[in-house]
């Protein structure tokens, strides 16, 4: 049976590049999460007004990935030390959470960010939010696959295809239809 994981990382387009290419995950959405306007736009989320962030919503097969595994790799492509910012896109759109959907995830999760913050990984603290999952709203069409559809975008070349790359170089061994 699936499960669903709720991740915002900085602008989902990445967040979406890396996560569509674990073996084990069966769809991710990119969307909104957390804020306080229903159906909200692309449009109103970037005002950073709405309370909203980018996030990915993930279905995954436990069976062939967990969710502690769907945990690191969320720690470990974005940084969780800057608040409400992730390189050059700054708004509380794209701070770092994660949003549970059980007890269990948020133990994991809430566990390995103390593991984290004990063995003093960054420099900085972490500032990644963990709250309970509410709605998630998706996003626009446009928006979905955007990396896959657009690779030749200045913000993919630049900005998406480093990540993903780096992403593949650590996680070689998840990777779908390696």
């Amino acid at each position: 049976m699936s499960k669903q994981a709720t991740f915002g990382a900085g602008c989902f387009w990445c967040v979406e590049a890396i996560f569509r290419q674990l073996e084990g995950v069966e769809c991710v959405v990119s969307g909104y999460s957390g804020g306080s306007v229903e159906n909200p736009s692309y449009n109103q989320v970037c005002t950073g007004e709405t309370g909203h962030a980018e996030v990915c919503q993930i279905t995954f097969d436990p069976s062939r990935i967990s969710y502690g595994q769907l945990l690191e790799v969320f720690w470990k492509t974005h940084d969780p030390t800057t608040r409400n910012r992730q390189g050059n896109d700054v708004g509380p759109q794209y701070r770092s959470v994660i949003f549970y959907h059980d007890d269990e995830q948020k133990r994991l999760a809430e566990e390995y960010k103390s593991k984290l913050e004990t063995a003093r990984v960054w420099d900085r603290p972490i500032q990644t939010q963990i709250v309970q999952f509410e709605k998630f709203w998706p996003a626009e069409d446009y928006h979905r696959d955007y990396y896959k559809n657009n690779p030749n975008q200045s913000y993919c070349r630049l900005v998406i295809a480093p990540k993903v790359e780096k992403f593949k170089a650590v996680f070689g061994d998840r990777l779908r239809n390696r």
